[in-house]
């Protein structure tokens, strides 16, 4: 069984900035039309539509709010805009500093419902309109390096980043004979707006603790991304891509350090 040429036509979620801008403009130069989402930032959306349609793509901008049950329903909508889907990009998530001492159930229902049930109900959808459609298609959800190493203060957060990477493999085992690959991609520290930077600070921020010794640019990330969204990647399913810079590596380091100051968040 070969793997089916799918559509040209993306979605990509959380797009008005960082990681999801950077995919959607870079699907766009290699010859994606595609939808974007936003929660709270629709000028950053406007300006990444701005990107697309200077890249001679067309897009087309949505709000998206991730907690919701219904948020799936931007998929369709999209969807019938574009004129079908071979590709989804779950980028969309959010984050959370509280140790699980004072971690509310509120906030943990609300990291989980964004970064987990938002994602599933997305893929499901997206999922159901690739094997209607016969030709196939990619779902890449974005997930973390805290998908498989804990991080002090984000429980929910490192839950749900586990249970998309968890999900990603059961997709892909379930899909595969409709022509549906599905993978994922586990960011380290990445500079954007929600780590605090710039993407232009990737290149200056020194992380001594971080094999490459610094953090990541959102291109470097856009670009794996665009990789399994390609013919190239036809035969890569079901795999959890970390992409941080060898920090993963540095887990074993720092148990002999002379304090405690380790546990604070």
């Amino acid at each position: 069984m070969t793997t089916p040429a799918h559509d040209r036509l993306a979605i990509v979620t959380g797009a008005d900035s960082g990681i999801g801008k950077a995919t959607a403009e870079l699907l766009a130069a290699e010859g994606f039309d595609v939808g974007i989402t936003f929660h709270t930032d629709h000028d950053g959306a406007e300006d990444t539509r701005a990107g697309i349609e200077q890249r001679g793509q067309r897009c087309f901008v949505a709000h998206q709010d991730l907690s919701r049950p219904d948020t799936a329903d931007v998929v369709d909508e999209l969807a019938e805009q574009l004129g079908g889907l071979g590709v989804l990009v779950n980028n969309a998530g959010t984050g959370h500093s509280d140790p699980v001492l004072d971690l509310t159930y509120d906030r943990w229902r609300e990291v989980i419902s964004t970064d987990l049930d938002g994602p599933f109900l997305c893929a499901q959808r997206a999922a159901r309109r690739m094997a209607a459609s016969r030709k196939g298609g990619r779902i890449i959800n974005v997930t973390s390096v805290h998908e498989k190493v804990p991080r002090l203060g984000a429980a929910a957060y490192c839950t749900a980043k586990a249970g998309l990477g968890m999900l990603t493999k059961c997709l892909a085992l379930e899909l595969g004979r409709d022509g549906i690959l599905v993978s994922s991609v586990g960011p380290g520290e990445i500079a954007t707006p929600m780590t605090g930077m710039d993407e232009s600070e990737a290149y200056g921020e020194s992380r001594p603790g971080n094999p490459l010794g610094r953090p990541g640019h959102v291109n470097e990330i856009a670009s794996v991304i665009a990789f399994l969204a390609s013919p190239r990647s036809s035969y890569l399913t079901g795999a959890s891509i970390t992409v941080d810079g060898g920090l993963s590596l540095m887990a074993a380091h720092g148990h002999d350090k002379a304090d405690e100051s380790w546990r604070e968040v």
